[in-house]
């Protein structure tokens, strides 16, 4: 007999070396996606983000650290249908990445506001709709973790560059292989 489903998300709490982690803040983004902010440990203001998706045949994904190469890959994938409009997606990120300040508080960063980073990104949302048809992840869910993944960068390194040299191999177009090694440099 199969087992039932449960259309309840599940929670976002996870064990590594004996630690459990439960989140600062957990955020349905859509029916199938959850996004969680964890203490981090890279600084003293460091935040790790997790996800969880729901599966194909209805079950949620193990929670997953969402890597650049993650997010790349789907972009290279939107491009290949919808070129110029992911062209334009990439420049919102690198725009993006300009107007983003680093964490310079313990009370900032428990009051990150997952919603309020969407709200404020309804147009773009809008705008770039069409891209979720292509790829594994939602525009939703991209412009969500591009502003938390930066965010993450930026408190813990003022000289952070590796999301913007992704950005910037996009826009310049390089080989596969360019745009794919400077994703994968890296990381935790």
């Amino acid at each position: 007999m199969a087992k039932s489903i449960s259309p309840t998300p599940p929670p976002m709490i996870y064990r590594r070396k004996g630690v459990t982690h439960v989140p600062i803040k957990t955020f349905q983004v859509n029916d199938s996606t959850l996004i969680a902010v964890y203490n981090g440990t890279l600084s003293k203001l460091d935040i790790l983000i997790k996800y969880r998706q729901k599966l194909h045949h209805g079950r949620w994904s193990a929670i997953r650290t969402p890597k650049h190469i993650h997010w790349t890959v789907d972009i290279l994938l939107k491009m290949q249908t919808y070129k110029e409009l992911t062209q334009d997606f990439v420049d919102f990120f690198i725009r993006l990445w300009g107007k983003t300040k680093p964490l310079q508080s313990e009370e900032e960063r428990q009051k990150i506001d997952c919603a309020a980073l969407l709200n404020l990104s309804s147009e773009e949302i809008s705008r770039f709709e069409k891209l979720s048809r292509k790829g594994e992840y939602s525009v939703k869910f991209l412009i969500l973790l591009a502003k938390l993944l930066m965010l993450q960068e930026k408190t813990n390194r003022a000289d952070a560059y590796m999301f913007k040299n992704v950005l910037m191999s996009l826009k310049e177009g390089k080989d596969l292989f360019g745009i794919l090694s400077t994703a994968s440099f890296g990381g935790r």
